[in-house]
């Protein structure tokens, strides 16, 4: 007659050989249990061997978690959690994913590396600061003030060979067309440390009368540049913001800056920032230009109302409790205060 045994399997401290546990019966037979400690830290994972006769199941004490990044497993004392969106991804592609983002100059887009990240959380600079080397890190510093002053339109680099002087510019609008959209104006810039008096938008030397157009046409053939005036037939125009250079292969005619975010028309330049209904390519000389059909054209708008409208509703039927639910506010505001007054008056009492 076969007795059957229940054994029980406890985490005890290192040993250097397995522990055998008796049934506790008196009776010594060959069913027993083994913990073999010797595989307790594999890979930062503490595991647990039992063995009960013949048979061996190994037991994972810390959960594995998958990184979305390298597919792999890895133990939770291996992961890092990003503290805007709190994915998790193992240290190691992190480290790979920044160094490669910052090596290719992309520091605008350091954000979740999850494409279906609803938050799409941003990588502070201290996150940046611990996953990265010092070389690495002073490389992004350095192209994260870059791209700072290339986007602000009041600060600009001196265009002198060994001078990197931040040189303020005193922004001035002209208006195009008598249209609503503006455009900064060329005007004299002096750097305070090399005094070299250069063009705000071409970054020359000043060339007054002269537009950037004839000093970028009348330059050697070698060094001529891509062109500041207008030409509907062009495939390669600037930014009417940060003068960037974007090149136009196929789409609409509505054109985003990548690198300023402003968004304007691609044949005369005017800026289409605020025309959420893309009236603009109703009627001008930009009518019927914009690329997509009517009926697309027609359903972008419809969405668009579509969205104020709901939003108007909402407030519409919201409304009566906000107004029943202001006195509670204000109530609660008031006693606040009051409490707040009376614990100053006796501190100033005592």
């Amino acid at each position: 007659m076969t007795m059957m045994s229940e054994c029980y399997v406890d985490l005890v401290p290192f040993v250097s050989s397995p522990r055998k546990w008796n049934t506790g019966d008196g009776i010594n037979n060959n069913d027993h249990c083994v913990l073999d400690m010797g595989t307790i830290h594999t890979q930062g994972v503490t595991m647990a061997t039992y063995c009960a006769s013949k048979n061996t199941v190994d037991l994972a004490i810390d959960p594995l978690i998958l990184c979305k990044l390298c597919l792999s497993e890895c133990p939770l004392v291996d992961m890092y959690e990003l503290l805007e969106c709190k994915c998790l991804f193992c240290e190691m592609c992190m480290k790979q994913y920044l160094s490669v983002m910052i090596t290719e100059g992309l520091v605008g887009d350091l954000s979740c590396p999850d494409a279906q990240c609803r938050k799409q959380g941003k990588i502070t600079a201290d996150e940046i600061e611990k996953l990265v080397d010092k070389q690495t890190f002073h490389r992004y510093k350095r192209l994260h003030f870059q791209r700072e002053v290339d986007l602000d339109p009041n600060r600009t680099f001196c265009p002198e060979i060994g001078c990197e002087t931040v040189c303020h510019v005193c922004s001035s609008q002209s208006h195009i067309g008598g249209g609503a959209v503006s455009t900064a104006a060329s005007i004299p810039v002096q750097c305070p440390t090399c005094g070299l008096q250069f063009c705000s938008i071409c970054k020359s030397k000043w060339h007054a009368p002269k537009s950037c157009d004839e000093v970028v046409t009348s330059a050697p053939l070698e060094e001529l540049g891509i062109p500041f005036h207008n030409t509907d037939d062009a495939k390669i125009k600037r930014c009417p913001v940060c003068h960037v250079p974007i090149e136009r292969n196929d789409g609409c005619a509505q054109m985003m800056c990548k690198r300023c975010k402003h968004v304007f028309c691609w044949y005369c330049l005017q800026s289409l920032d605020d025309d959420f209904l893309l009236r603009h390519y109703d009627k001008g000389p930009c009518k019927n230009k914009l690329g997509h059909s009517r009926a697309s054209v027609i359903w972008h708008r419809t969405q668009v109302v579509g969205i104020f409208a709901g939003f108007g509703v909402l407030l519409l039927v919201a409304s009566p409790f906000l107004l029943l639910a202001a006195p509670c506010i204000l109530c609660c505001k008031c006693k606040i205060c009051r409490c707040c007054d009376e614990e100053e008056g006796d501190g100033f009492s005592t």
